[in-house]
């Protein structure tokens, strides 16, 4: 059964009946808000929402990052399938895979973040949400439905850290400005 998210939630990501998640999917979706034109008529905008996963070490530096320039982790155990740039279709519109235990112990915290490439604020993007997925079974673990209304380009999502010997996850959900995850790096850092 999923968990809805509120802003801040800490979820662990232990498996019911024991042991801890090892592979999982952070996927992205949205679709576009039609944009009134003459006559009232809506026309689709295009909207390029971006995922990216930035790895942290112990001490809140950026040890590595994944995002739409380059898919891949340094050590191969985070891997973005690639960029969409218009959001049409059902379910996940870009995701991240994540291996947790190829994850490198130097690194404690991924840290997950969405933002408009193309500049449109959240109030111009409809059904917008991320979610986490177990990959063995297929089950929906988090799932965190992002606002559609906020003068705000881009969102600090959530949060995967390591929890003693297994991970946890927290929902962020602070809301920033940029077009790229560098933009958003200073945000980021209050939650480390």
């Amino acid at each position: 059964m999923s968990i809805s998210l509120q802003k801040g939630q800490k979820v662990s990501l232990a498996k019911p009946g024991g042991g801890t998640l090892s592979r999982v999917k952070m996927g992205l979706g949205w679709d576009a808000v039609a944009k009134k034109g003459l006559f009232g008529k809506g026309k689709p905008q295009s909207i390029d929402l971006d995922a990216s996963c930035l790895l942290f070490d112990a001490s809140g530096n950026l040890a590595d990052q994944v995002w739409f320039r380059q898919l891949r982790s340094k050590d191969g155990s985070v891997q973005h399938t690639g960029d969409n740039l218009t959001g049409e279709g059902e379910g996940d519109d870009e995701v991240i895979n994540v291996d947790l235990q190829s994850v490198p112990e130097g690194v404690v915290q991924l840290v997950f973040t969405v933002n408009s490439f193309t500049g449109q604020d959240f109030s111009q993007i409809a059904g917008a949400f991320c979610r986490l997925v177990d990959e063995s079974t297929g089950q929906e673990i988090a799932r965190y439905d992002l606002s559609g209304a906020g003068q705000h380009n881009a969102q600090i999502m959530a949060k995967v850290s390591r929890d003693g010997q297994g991970w946890s996850m927290t929902a962020i959900g602070a809301t920033a400005t940029g077009r790229t995850f560098q933009h958003l790096l200073p945000a980021v850092a209050t939650h480390l």
